[in-house]
């Protein structure tokens, strides 16, 4: 939603550049925000990326397994989303599987990959070095992304590359094991494969929003039922989820002012996030719509208390 009101601000401008792509030379995202990315960088309008979230979540996670069946398999069939996905970005493509290389702008994505056991980063042809992810389809990129565990198998795919060669794709999981945060490998890959100093960068981050994971408690129980089971929550996953994306945001903290602050900006940095209270608590295959259209509230008071310094630091030259 905060990406739609964007795109409609700039339309409202009158300006011929009006897509997200088209402002920025690398997106980046996770999981999700790597759904998000890839499909910006298809040229995709952001809100039909929006209506699909809101109008599908119930296709996507709306045949959740019992309790019993989750000790032993994946919460989510992937097959809906997976159509969803594919034929959502063929649609920008001639009803053709659009590749990584079909991006109008860089975008990477990262996963976790369980054949080589190590963090993996899968990138379109924004240097000429990069010749392994271009050729992939672009939707099984999506759907490794956001392979979450416990939320949905590790994904396996096959694929004809351009030499016409099938090639395996196998045990992809959600890359939010490491990079749940995605902003650190955007400005190193700015430095590396763009060839820019720390000091060109221009950099926007945008969150889903968060809940503040705390536990003040003196308690005895700390074990798996507390961590993983207690109010059907998973608090182990929250806190790792919350811990990387947390340090990431000290990290770029460190690069841009130095520390304690002391230094001038050595680069422009904007992070966009809102806080999730109990009041509204947003699960990650949540299917409820009035819940989603609150978060969509939330976004679209974001947009409009930054408005102004969004578009005027990332999208100038419209």
């Amino acid at each position: 939603m905060f990406l739609t009101n964007l795109e409609r601000e700039l339309q409202r401008r009158g300006g011929e550049k009006n897509k997200i792509w088209e402002h920025f030379d690398l997106i980046c995202g996770t999981s999700t925000g790597g759904i998000i990315a890839i499909a910006l960088a298809l040229g995709i309008p952001a809100s039909e990326i929006y209506e699909m979230y809101l109008e599908k979540a119930g296709t996507i996670f709306g045949s959740k397994k019992n309790f019993i069946k989750r000790i032993f398999y994946s919460a989510h069939d992937r097959t809906n989303l997976e159509s969803l996905i594919r034929n959502k970005f063929k649609a920008i493509n001639n009803d053709v599987d659009p590749l990584l290389k079909d991006c109008k702008t860089g975008v990477c994505v990262p996963i976790y990959d369980l054949m080589e056991g190590a963090p993996s980063v899968l990138k379109s042809a924004y240097h000429p070095r990069f010749t392994r992810d271009p050729q992939r389809p672009a939707y099984i990129a999506a759907l490794a992304t956001s392979a979450a565990p416990t939320f949905f198998d590790p994904y396996s795919a096959a694929y004809i590359d351009t030499m016409g060669t099938k090639q395996p794709f196998n045990n992809k999981v959600d890359g939010g094991v490491f990079a749940n945060n995605p902003t650190l490998l955007g400005i190193i890959e700015a430095q590396k494969a763009f060839g820019k100093n720390l000091s060109d960068l221009r950099v926007l981050s945008i969150g889903t929003g968060h809940q503040r994971f705390v536990d003040a408690c003196s308690r005895k129980d700390w074990g798996i039922y507390y961590w993983m089971l207690q109010g059907n929550k998973k608090r182990l996953i929250e806190l790792f989820m919350q811990g990387q994306s947390q340090q990431v945001q000290n990290l770029i903290s460190l690069l841009q002012k130095g520390i304690d602050k002391s230094e001038s900006d050595n680069f422009i940095y904007n992070r966009i996030d809102t806080e999730l209270d109990e009041t509204c608590i947003i699960e990650l295959d949540e299917t409820n719509k009035k819940k989603l259209e609150k978060l969509a509230e939330k976004a679209t008071n974001a947009f409009h208390n930054n408005a102004s310094k969004i578009i005027d630091t990332y999208c100038s030259q419209i």
